[in-house]
């Protein structure tokens, strides 16, 4: 096999989700920085798995007994709440906090399995949040929860697609990023100026993760490996995710693929990046044989002059 993070894609039965095992022995991250740490989940271009990522990179934390509070930023196409199952209970949103309907705490919804993990949607759906809110909506809402009793230990924040007003919004707290990618070219000449423009916005932290990848295509060189979307952004790896016919299925349920009992593939990868989130670690693409690897095709990199 030509493309192989080792620890993303074992040869035999990975232990189970809670084991220690793969991760030395340890059973709980060591905590970064000062709480609450505000990170925005993004991509640039629809579709790449962003708000998978975003609920599962939650679902991990709580998991983990670190508090989260996840974010639907989307003011008027939100689905972070199908993918944590919690569609039937948000009845209340940021909006209506901002416009003096209801307070902070009302509008967090709590996790019926996961109790450190909470939902707060930006609006209703197919609504859009008052021009007078502003690109502000968000830092106000960041600031209430540090102020907050016990404030969560992450926001995290899942972003529209696009690089409109809503990405506008949607990163104006955030302190971290990260960038979501599949390993195609539209969608990295997306990521590449998403990055720009992060870094722009005084965002320095910001990592990647290459989702969907198919191995016995990057050894094919039909599909770009880890290693070339990592030279081609120049930012850290937060993880690799493989292509994983659960995911479907873990939407549709409306439970984090984390949660899945044996753990998937891709629920072990996104487990695996919480970690390094967590630790502000970063991991490296490692290559079974150097000289398996395929030979770059020209095209990749003519997008980026490279």
């Amino acid at each position: 096999m030509a493309f192989a993070p080792r620890l993303l894609l074992p040869s035999r039965c990975p232990p189970p989700a809670s084991s220690p095992a793969r991760h030395g022995g340890r059973t709980a991250p060591e905590l970064s920085g000062p709480t609450p740490r505000v990170v925005v989940v993004t991509s640039g271009k629809g579709g790449v798995g962003k708000t998978t990522t975003t609920a599962n990179l939650a679902a991990s934390l709580a998991r983990l007994s670190l508090s989260a509070v996840a974010v639907d930023a989307d003011a008027g196409l939100r689905n972070l709440d199908l993918l944590l199952g919690l569609e039937n209970r948000v009845h209340l949103t940021a909006a209506d906090v901002l416009a003096g309907d209801c307070r902070l705490d009302q509008a967090l919804v709590r996790h019926r399995a996961l109790h450190d993990l909470q939902l707060l949607c930006l609006s209703k759906p197919r609504s859009k949040l008052p021009l007078a809110f502003g690109s502000k909506t968000l830092t106000w809402v960041a600031d209430a929860l540090r102020r907050a009793a016990n404030p969560p230990a992450f926001i995290l924040i899942d972003c529209p697609a696009g690089v409109d007003a809503g990405f506008v919004t949607a990163i104006a707290p955030a302190e971290e990023a990260v960038l979501v990618t599949t390993p195609d070219i539209t969608a990295l000449r997306d990521a590449d100026r998403v990055a720009g423009l992060l870094e722009c916005d005084g965002i320095k932290d910001i990592k990647i993760i290459v989702n969907r990848v198919r191995p016995d295509l990057v050894k094919g060189e039909d599909m770009m490996s880890a290693l070339d979307v990592q030279e081609m952004l120049g930012l850290p790896l937060l993880g690799v995710v493989p292509e994983d016919a659960e995911v479907i299925r873990s939407t549709n349920r409306g439970v984090p693929l984390v949660l899945n009992d044996p753990p998937t593939p891709a629920g072990l990868a996104l487990e695996q990046a919480t970690w390094r989130l967590v630790e502000r670690d970063a991991m490296t693409a490692v290559m079974v044989e150097e000289q398996e690897r395929p030979k770059k095709k020209a095209g990749f990199f003519s997008f980026f002059g490279g």
